[in-house]
């Protein structure tokens, strides 16, 4: 199934409202630790897999990126990232990732922020990048823990005062669908298991570099004192992998 929620205007519009989507990369908790894993990108030809508001396609090309194709399903998306990029380098395509279709060794670099986990296969989105790739190129991801997308409700357990007692984790090895509830709407994801993830690469022909589940700093959570409990349990899961 082809998810198409931010071409809802009230859900677009609450998810305009977010601090990611005003601020851009920098008000994204987890940019640091996934920028640190991308390669050079200089002369790179790079591919961006739900692209939104375009943040990683102009991030790319002021990294001296030789061109940069975003694409996402949504036309809100597309809309707004056209608005804010004045760079022929760059090209915006309104189309699902299920659909992505390009020639071998098209691209560089592959990326994918938050995305993957609104595709129902992503064995066959992994199989894909592969063949997109140049041999040593990299494909960059991150997706929802799956820690975080085990349960639908994605929610604290409360105490009697309203104490955020523990994270609840239950049929973490049932994957699959999950009917969530984000930004007051349901949004249908797909949890599947850090073992499903890497594995998946793995067969594709992927060499993982690295993966990483980050946290707030020190420096966040002084600042931002709401933002304590996310140490307790990883919302992001962010992986690096090379086509060998």
């Amino acid at each position: 199934m082809k998810q198409n929620k931010y071409d809802d205007s009230g859900f677009f519009a609450n998810y305009s409202q977010m601090p990611r989507s005003i601020g851009g990369l920098n008000a994204a908790g987890e940019w640091p630790v996934f920028r640190s894993l991308f390669p050079e990108l200089r002369d790179k030809r790079v591919l961006d897999l739900g692209c939104g508001f375009g943040w990683h396609c102009r991030y790319a090309r002021q990294q001296q990126a030789r061109s940069v194709v975003g694409i996402d399903l949504s036309e809100n998306m597309i809309v707004r990232a056209r608005e804010h990029t004045d760079d022929p380098a760059i090209e915006y395509r309104q189309l699902a990732i299920e659909d992505i279709d390009f020639p071998a060794e098209e691209f560089d670099v592959v990326i994918s922020s938050l995305a993957l986990h609104y595709v129902e296969r992503f064995d066959i989105i992994c199989r894909k990048v592969h063949q997109y790739l140049v041999p040593g190129g990299s494909f960059i991801l991150s997706v929802e823990h799956p820690i975080f997308t085990a349960l639908a409700a994605q929610d604290w357990y409360y105490g009697a005062q309203g104490e955020r007692l523990h994270w609840p984790v239950d049929d973490y090895q049932s994957e699959g669908l999950r009917q969530a509830r984000f930004l007051d709407h349901d949004v249908t994801k797909y949890h599947r298991t850090i073992e499903t993830h890497l594995n998946a690469l793995i067969d594709s022909g992927f060499r993982i570099k690295r993966i990483s589940e980050p946290q707030p700093s020190p420096e966040t959570i002084a600042a931002h004192p709401e933002m304590k409990d996310e140490s307790r349990r990883p919302i992001f899961l962010l992986i690096a992998a090379v086509k060998d």
